[in-house]
């Protein structure tokens, strides 16, 4: 296929506002999962991966006024793209013909469900309430900086974010932009940690993908935004690319509303057809960040569908999520940029609290160091319902390789 470049990327999480932040605690191996300190909630045993910011800090940051109608979705989502747009030299004033796909599944839960007790008689909060759906948790992201072309929102669980992704690459591939903004932002809730806890998938510890003895997964928050630019526009800009976003593939397994088909079908699928779309060999992978959420039924899944589609010989792979947690629709987008960080920086991001072999599970990485050149890597995202969706990540003159 043509080219799609990365020319921008912004990222915040638990590990850090930024990208400078979120690569020193890649590198150092440091995790931002601890305990509950922002978000209100009667489980504070539950440790969670937080960004380290009140809404007041961050509305700061952003140079907004502390408007407390401001959903922390929002303005986690407001300081990645930022980021994002600057690296990208787009402001305000070019915003005309850029189209903004972000993803989320709260949305603004956090402020939603203050109101709770105050159902019966909530008419006077009508208009707040409004702003607490997904497609307006969008919208409140993207009108600090200026009229985008059109503002869509992707909602498909914990791959929403990397469908944001490919939903805008399929935009650029047909012709209908020159640059697409996407990613996705979620922010912790009660309802989000309750839901969750009462599935009986969080560890009650960090926690610790592929491992033997893992016991599920800990929440995270974050957002992050890649801007994605067709060739033509590239050159017509003068921009320099960050990297290409090869290849990319979405199946869905519909195998459980929650958990994860035995075999991987979906998992197994979705990364078939992006090696194919960047037209790939599996070999020609050097790193996979797995979707790896710690859980028992994912691990087992993910680790059966790496190992089919590789054949045994899998490249170096690991969870980021034992660094911020599972940031749920945010996830995808959010470990796309630690894999850009990975491919410029050419380091392997650790599977930190691994200790013990699963049985025929994967063995992740533990040493950063990279025994060859990484070229390319895979990144995987698994929503419920099994709508899973992977990305490939290139470096520019390999894309070229082969061609």
């Amino acid at each position: 296929m043509d080219p799609i470049f990365i020319t921008g990327a912004g990222v915040v999480s638990a590990i850090g506002v930024g990208k400078k932040e979120t690569l020193s605690s890649l590198i150092s191996g440091q995790t931002g999962i601890g305990k509950m300190r922002y978000l209100k909630s009667l489980h504070i045993d539950i440790p969670v991966g937080e960004v380290k910011l009140t809404n007041e800090e961050m509305a700061h940051l952003l140079g907004v006024d502390n408007n407390p109608q401001f959903t922390r979705t929002a303005l986690i989502g407001r300081l990645a793209l930022r980021e994002a747009l600057e690296e990208a030299s787009l402001d305000g004033d070019n915003l005309d013909d850029v189209h903004f796909i972000s993803a989320t599944t709260v949305g603004g839960m956090d402020r939603r469900e203050m109101y709770h007790s105050q159902e019966k008689g909530c008419d006077s909060f009508v208009a707040e309430i409004a702003t607490h759906n997904c497609a307006a948790s969008s919208e409140m992201i993207a009108e600090q900086f200026g009229n985008f072309a059109s503002i869509s929102t992707v909602s498909t669980a914990c791959s929403s974010a990397t469908n944001a992704i490919i939903t805008g690459a399929n935009m650029l591939r047909c012709g209908m932009a020159d640059i697409v903004v996407a990613g996705g932002s979620e922010s912790l809730s009660k309802f989000h940690l309750n839901g969750f806890n009462s599935l009986m998938i969080l560890d009650h510890n960090q926690c610790r993908p592929f491992d033997k003895d893992r016991a599920g997964l800990n929440l995270g928050e974050g957002a992050a935004y890649l801007v994605m630019e067709t060739a033509t526009s590239v050159k017509k800009r003068g921009v320099s690319p960050l990297c290409i976003l090869s290849g990319y593939g979405n199946a869905c397994d519909a195998f459980h509303q929650t958990a994860s088909s035995p075999d991987g079908k979906g998992a197994f699928l979705a990364m078939k057809k992006a090696l194919e779309l960047a037209k790939k060999k599996p070999e020609d992978i050097q790193y996979i960040n797995a979707h790896g959420t710690g859980t028992i039924n994912n691990d087992e899944s993910e680790s059966y569908a790496i190992k089919r589609v590789f054949d045994n010989k899998t490249p170096p792979i690991s969870s980021t999520k034992s660094f911020t947690g599972h940031t749920t629709s945010a996830s995808g987008s959010i470990e796309a940029v630690f894999c850009i960080l990975a491919l410029k920086e050419q380091f392997l991001p650790v599977n930190i609290n691994w200790k013990t072999p699963m049985e025929n599970g994967i063995i992740p990485v533990m040493n950063p160091t990279p025994v060859s050149e990484i070229k390319n890597i895979l990144s995987n995202a698994f929503g419920f319902g099994g709508n899973d969706s992977s990305l490939i990540f290139s470096r520019i003159e390999s894309f070229y390789e082969n061609k």
